[in-house]
């Protein structure tokens, strides 16, 4: 069994928390892109522009580091007396926070609250985006060009269906943890922090021409 410092740990709890909903603001920023290119083509150039990804990936770290930061300083403040043995793979807020004989509700109340803002706000901006895209997508009289304004967006739809149902999962079952065996919520909460970032390589890749046609080529080779 390893051991990490108490430092360590909610060093760790604070790149953790921070990372996943930087990953929620990116497809928010995705689908946002999807919606500038589908609803309004034309403006897309004067839209999408350098300044303002630089601008959006500023207020993805800002936010997130912002939002994120109550979270280990809550973990910090509580005092701990008990066990030092982590139920779980990772330094997670509630887990580390179960270890201390203190009042660990605010550090429960915060998680909910932070999540919801933070992942709930993006999903519902995502979904309401798509909305429009898909009423945009219904006015094309060409079939063909409806299928391919939504095969634009194929790969980031993929992405997000991966996600945000891993995580839903995740929460609902830390919400039963005394009717679900301990180590499920572990074994979901390290397949939601490897799944989603495995797959956008691969999603993204097998949808670019170049790498596809390359990946044939050396299955071409070796077989």
């Amino acid at each position: 069994m390893k051991t990490i410092s108490l430092a360590g740990c909610f060093l760790q709890m604070f790149i953790m928390n921070t990372f996943l909903p930087m990953e929620s603001s990116t497809f928010l920023v995705m689908a946002y892109d999807r919606y500038v290119a589908i609803c309004h083509p034309l403006h897309y150039p004067s839209t999408i522009t350098e300044k303002f990804v630089i601008y959006a990936a500023i207020f993805i770290v800002f936010r997130n580091f912002v939002a994120t930061l109550p979270t280990p300083v809550l973990a910090a403040r509580l005092n701990y007396c008990a066990s030092n043995v982590v139920e779980n793979c990772i330094c997670a807020n509630i887990s580390v926070a179960k270890l201390s004989c203190g009042d660990i509700h605010p550090n429960k109340l915060y998680q909910f609250v932070s999540v919801w803002c933070l992942l709930g706000s993006d999903l519902v901006l995502i979904l309401l985006s798509y909305c429009f895209i898909l009423r945009a997508v219904k006015r094309l009289q060409s079939g063909g060009a409806a299928t391919k304004a939504l095969s634009t967006c194929g790969s980031h739809l993929i992405l997000i269906l991966f996600f945000y149902t891993l995580l839903l999962v995740f929460i609902f079952t830390n919400k039963a943890e005394k009717k679900v065996p301990s180590e499920v919520p572990i074994l979901l909460n390290v397949l939601h922090h490897l799944i989603p970032p495995a797959l956008n390589p691969i999603v993204y890749g097998v949808r670019t021409q170049e790498i596809k046609q390359g990946i044939l080529k050396l299955f071409k080779y070796q077989f």
